[in-house]
């Protein structure tokens, strides 16, 4: 046993394709993809991946909240399996490496060590978390998040989309609720790569990001009414303009983001404008503020001041506001070996590297509360996430599954 040696690694030729061909499920409509969870397109590029996953000898499994589990045995059977995985589901306007980099980096340690005859003493699972990017269906993270206990299953089936469909039904009606019972699994380790949606790796030309926190987040959903009424006819000091209300709010939160420079941070990227007519001044708006900071406390009086700020603000122009958090989770301090065992990686490997505070959630922040989790990073062209035009190199996606697998491989134990 012990770890790998440097000369070992993936087929970066493979892996690359492997993400061209998953990008041709749900095609965006800008070079990048819309496969939003639970829907037809994310059934599909389910579909594909078990199917990669199966030709490599794994067996598939599939809990009651969606999350696939592709098991490739080791050598003890009674040795908690080492987890590698992600997500398969994307932004509506999201880009082709976002969570997939992930899932099909996690495939490809598989399929090296498939190649090599690499065998190792704990099992190797690797995992698709449904609804990872809570867009169709808040908050994010949903399913790692009951696999955890955050949050109850049947609250996370009641979570409905703009359309009111429920989350529950349509996992049913794409053919992949599973009748696994959700978080029964128990883990030695879990790694998740991934893209760093920030600008820090290749600003700094360094290839690999050894993530040692995660950002807190809190998802504040704010809603503002006044009064619908027509834009040319209503005297200016007679309107109840919950558009206006609604940007108002918004200055605060920037300010408020602003008062904790340099690590906090805050902005409103969900925006609802009823009725959303050029010539009706807006009766009402929903919109989400996203807060985010390495420190909860920082992350408490952001939520308390929007809170205070925003009642102020209603009550000067005569407009009703309410508050409701539809999600968050706590700053993450993710487990020293793990994190250790990626650092060796990466200078076992030579490639270059620093430590990460991830600005972004992931399903390593939740599992990270029931096993000992770390995160592997790669540069994105210009911090880009989130946008279809979200680019990466094939030699960064490489760099980044080598680490992985080095660190995975040293974590499962080798057997010689």
């Amino acid at each position: 046993m012990g770890a790998p040696g440097e000369n070992l690694k993936v087929n970066a030729d493979r892996l690359w394709d492997s993400l061209m061909e998953m990008a041709k499920i749900g095609p965006g409509v800008a070079g990048g993809n819309n496969r939003q969870t639970v829907t037809d397109e994310d059934g599909e590029g389910r579909a594909l991946f078990q199917s990669w996953c199966e030709a490599v000898g794994c067996t598939m499994g599939l809990d009651q909240m969606g999350n696939m589990f592709a098991e490739y045995p080791g050598t003890d059977p009674d040795a908690l399996p080492v987890y590698v995985g992600s997500h398969l589901d994307t932004q509506p306007t999201g880009g082709k490496y976002d969570g997939v980099l992930g899932v099909l980096g996690g495939l490809e340690v598989l399929r090296t060590m498939k190649d090599l005859g690499i065998k190792t003493k704990h099992p190797i699972v690797v995992t698709n978390w449904t609804n990872e990017e809570g867009t169709r269906y808040a908050p994010a993270m949903l399913s790692s998040g009951v696999f955890a206990g955050i949050h109850t299953q049947d609250w996370a089936y009641d979570r409905e989309d703009a359309e009111g469909l429920k989350f529950g039904d349509e996992l049913k009606r794409i053919g992949w609720r599973g009748d696994e019972e959700v978080g029964a699994r128990k883990m030695h380790a879990m790694f998740e790569l991934h893209i760093e949606q920030g600008p820090i790796l290749e600003a700094e030309g360094k290839k690999i990001g050894v993530v040692t926190h995660g950002q807190g987040l809190s998802w504040t959903q704010v809603t503002i009414e006044g009064k619908d009424a027509h834009t040319g006819s209503t005297p200016m000091k007679m309107r109840k303009n919950a558009g206006l209300g609604m940007a108002r709010v918004l200055e605060k939160v920037d300010d408020i983001a602003w008062s904790h420079a340099p690590d906090a941070v805050g902005a409103a990227g969900h925006i609802d404008v009823y009725p959303n007519s050029r010539n009706v001044i807006p009766g009402k708006v929903v919109f989400t503020v996203d807060f985010r900071s390495p420190e909860l406390d920082v992350i408490e009086d952001m939520e308390a001041r929007l809170r205070v700020e925003g009642q102020k603000i209603a009550d000067q122009m005569g407009l009703t506001i309410s508050f409701e958090k539809v999600g968050g989770f706590d700053p993450v301090k993710f487990d020293e070996t793990c994190v250790s065992a990626v650092r060796s990686a990466a200078e076992r490997l030579g490639y270059s590297h620093r430590n990460l505070i991830s600005g972004a959630g992931h399903d390593a922040c939740w599992i990270n509360q029931v096993a000992p989790t770390a995160m592997v990073m790669c540069p994105c062209v210009d911090g880009l996430s989130h946008n279809e035009a979200e680019d990466i190199s094939r030699e960064w996606a490489a760099a980044g599954a080598d680490v992985l697998m080095h660190a995975v491989l040293e974590t499962a134990e080798i057997v010689e």
